[in-house]
């Protein structure tokens, strides 16, 4: 018997069907506007898992069911493709994690901020990634807070509930870092406190400002639209002292229960897409209805109703520029130097540990940790292998289904 791919057991409303019966005419109408990424976007979603994208047969070593399974497209904005990737990125970080409490730092950006981020993503983005953990790593190492070098993992998204544009970074530190002295030893944090948010907010405002005002005076910004005068100079001087008259949002969350509780919560954030298949509610041939959650009105659970031209609009202010990327490392856990500088934490804080840890459960045993594995049989549970595979069929000339590139974290 053939049975179609277990993934096909999908939501009733996709992105997928949105982009397939509104893209066309999204395209048609914005034309001038739409840029070789959000094309690109809309194209390879659209063909993920389908014929477009060739595939596999399987069969069953045991019983002979055999299934077809078509290839992902494996774009980061995809709602279907986050799952292999997640796991596949939190597998490898599972060794990162030390035995210590472990904080959550969130950095937003203003409205009229956002919108210079809008019009040059890749620049203001990572100023904003920058500007968050030189805030926390400089009042980290300040004698009278912490006195410490600590590691960050950062996270951008830039939506909120309601698919608006919203640019802010989530942070997860572990509550310490290392002494700056030539002995180093391991600095712990309060249990239940890493660092003040008030004074954190102030120095992540002037160094972002600062980093903004020296991006402009580079002349590496772009300004457009309504903010076309921001391109002169004392324009833009007066937008950004207005900016220092306000307060910035940062907002540091209770420390997670453990490193398990750490990688759950990476997985929920690290490969997360504007809005997931399973928030659609409705499609028809005018609208979009999907659900969100009303913070201001203690996370109600409400549903909005959009025109499709709007709710495509909306989830394509949220593609990447190519290449960049949206997990990043600093301190002690970035790239270069992470595995030897968290083997340094480990023997430091196993010298400092006197007692076992009281049954909590490591890493490796919580079930947090475990990895989806390889699809069993449906039928028998017995192995399923590929007995033949087929290429893709898409069509270069058609936008639906033209050649992409897959992007990266």
């Amino acid at each position: 018997m053939i049975r179609p791919d277990s993934r096909c057991n999908r939501p009733a409303i996709e992105i997928a069907d949105i982009l397939r019966r509104h893209g066309d005419t999204y395209r048609r109408v914005h034309a001038g506007h739409l840029g070789r990424v959000e094309r690109r976007v809309m194209s390879a979603i659209v063909a993920c898992r389908t014929e477009a994208l060739g595939g596999h047969m399987e069969a069953c070593d045991d019983c002979g069911t055999t299934r077809v399974a078509y290839n992902s497209c494996r774009n980061r904005h995809c709602p279907k493709c986050q799952g292999p990737a997640r796991a596949a990125w939190l597998a490898a970080r599972e060794a990162d994690l030390l035995p210590v409490p472990y904080f959550h730092v969130v950095f937003t950006l203003p409205a009229p901020i956002a919108a210079i981020a809008f019009q040059n993503k890749a620049i203001v983005y990572a100023i904003l990634f920058k500007a968050a953990a030189e805030a926390m790593s400089t009042l980290a190492a300040n004698p009278r807070r912490l006195g410490a070098g600590i590691g960050v993992v950062a996270v951008l998204h830039t939506w909120g509930q309601a698919l608006t544009h919203h640019p802010h970074v989530h942070c997860v530190v572990p509550g310490g870092g290392l002494s700056p002295d030539s002995a180093p030893r391991w600095i712990a944090s309060r249990p239940n406190f890493f660092l003040a948010v008030k004074p954190l907010a102030r120095l992540f405002r002037r160094l972002f400002l600062e980093r903004l005002t020296a991006a402009f005076d580079a002349g590496t910004l772009n300004f457009f639209g309504d903010l076309a005068s921001l391109a002169e100079p004392a324009a833009f001087t007066a937008h950004l002292v207005a900016m220092r008259r306000i307060s910035w949002v940062v907002y540091a969350k209770r420390p997670f229960g453990g490193p398990a509780q750490v990688l759950a919560y990476l997985g929920r954030y690290t490969h997360r897409v504007a809005i997931a298949n399973s928030r659609l509610v409705a499609l028809d041939q005018d609208h979009v209805a999907f659900t969100w959650k009303d913070y201001r009105q203690n996370g109600t659970t409400k549903i909005m109703k959009l025109k499709a031209d709007e709710f495509i609009r909306r989830f394509l202010l949220h593609t990447l520029p190519d290449g960049f990327h949206r997990i990043r490392h600093f301190g002690f856990m970035a790239n270069g130097h992470r595995a030897a500088k968290l083997a340094l934490c480990r023997k430091l804080l196993d010298r400092e540990r006197t007692a076992p840890n009281d049954g909590e459960p490591s890493p490796v045993e919580s079930d947090a940790l475990t990895w989806p594995k390889a699809p069993a049989c449906p039928d028998c549970g017995g192995v399923m292998r590929i007995v033949e595979r087929f290429r893709h069929s898409f069509n270069r000339s058609s936008p639906q289904t033209s050649p992409f590139r897959c992007d990266t974290s």
